[in-house]
């Protein structure tokens, strides 16, 4: 034989190159399974690494999978099984060892502490401004027999305005006011806590003497001075014999409370749906700085909230019998008396809980 007839190479038989591509499919995935069991990660990265090579959405063994197609169909179930334990030995492995790393995490955190270390310091928190008037009102109104009273916020439409006397018509029920809930028919969101003495005076016969404080929206635009949200105080005494003399008297006693012995009010006639008569009831804060005369607009005097005599619609309304009770019913806003005591001159700090904001009331808890 001539060398250049050596050299002459001849195309296997098509049987013999399957034959021969399948054991080095075997051969292939026999050494990925070695390599995994030889394998220890000791750290956190290199456990990440072996996650990542044998397990992540690009590891090695996922192109054996494609390769099915050239094993002899005799042997494609041992190379299935084959496959199936690469992946599962190298998740038990994965899963151990992650496991032990954490355990030996949790170990080096079980120190004994220092008992001779001084202690840290805790920043001592603060009560928030709404939350303090809040409960100054409470605390003055609780004093002189009222009890609290407290209800949903999420109410209907009775209670919130039916009962209270506020007609169809009145702007109050229009959207621009109100936030109605698109899911529950007939349900808001409650505009004042007037729906509590709606709630108490159904439920309750005279004599009622209670105040209800609590949060309540209204769909306003954000500003300065007003909010979709707020809180507020409203008072009902009913009873048999009450006079406007047992309102002011008790509205001067707040007051007085409140703002110092020798505050004075003046109560101006005014309009609600649920009181008749009805007023407005102002402080008089006095004109000693530029800041009094900006914000009582020259005049001394600041509003701090509405009241009159209950309708007696709104006591039939209820259950109660108008010939035999009256009574009357004050409401006023937490944030506005907030605004006033701590000379606040945006009404959005309140709602923002910036502590450098809240800060300031450490000393007023």
């Amino acid at each position: 034989m001539s060398k250049d007839a050596a050299k002459i190479k001849y195309p296997l038989p098509l049987q013999l190159k399957q034959t021969i591509n399948m054991i080095k499919e075997f051969e292939s995935a026999k050494e990925i399974l070695s390599e995994i069991e030889s394998t220890q990660p000791t750290t956190a990265a290199e456990l990440e690494a072996f996650r990542i090579k044998y397990l992540g959405s690009k590891n090695i063994i996922k192109p054996l999978f494609a390769q099915m197609g050239k094993i002899e169909p005799a042997e494609r179930k041992n190379y299935g099984l084959l496959l199936n334990e690469l992946k599962t030995t190298a998740e038990e492995k994965f899963k151990q060892i992650q496991d032990s790393l954490n355990s030996d995490k949790s170990r080096e955190k079980k120190t004994t502490p220092d008992l001779t270390a001084p202690p840290g310091t805790l920043e001592k928190g603060a009560r928030h401004p709404v939350d303090i008037v809040m409960n100054r009102v409470i605390s003055i109104f609780q004093k002189i027999g009222f009890t609290l009273s407290d209800d949903r916020e999420i109410e209907d439409d009775w209670h919130n305005f039916t009962a209270m006397n506020t007609p169809e018509d009145h702007p109050a029920r229009d959207m621009q006011d109100t936030y109605y809930l698109k899911d529950l028919e007939g349900m808001l969101l409650r505009t004042h806590t007037s729906s509590v003495q709606a709630r108490v005076m159904t439920q309750t016969q005279p004599p009622i003497r209670i105040i209800a404080p609590g949060r309540v929206y209204r769909n306003e635009t954000i500003s300065a001075r007003s909010h979709c949200q707020f809180h507020q105080v409203e008072g009902l005494y009913i009873d048999t014999d009450v006079s406007f003399a047992d309102l002011k008297q008790t509205l001067l006693h707040y007051a007085r409370e409140m703002y110092g012995p020798d505050a004075r009010i003046r109560l101006r006639p005014s309009y609600f749906p649920f009181t008749e008569p009805s007023a407005e009831v102002d402080v008089y804060w006095g004109l000693e700085s530029e800041t009094d005369y900006r914000i009582t607009k020259g005049t001394g005097w600041l509003e701090i909230m509405g009241c009159g005599m209950v309708d007696p619609q709104v006591l039939e309304n209820c259950g109660i019998d108008p010939k035999k009770y009256s009574g009357f019913a004050f409401g006023m806003g937490i944030e506005r008396q907030a605004l006033l005591q701590y000379r606040i001159e945006d009404i959005r700090w309140l709602f923002e809980n910036d502590v450098r904001f809240l800060r300031q009331f450490h000393s007023a808890i």
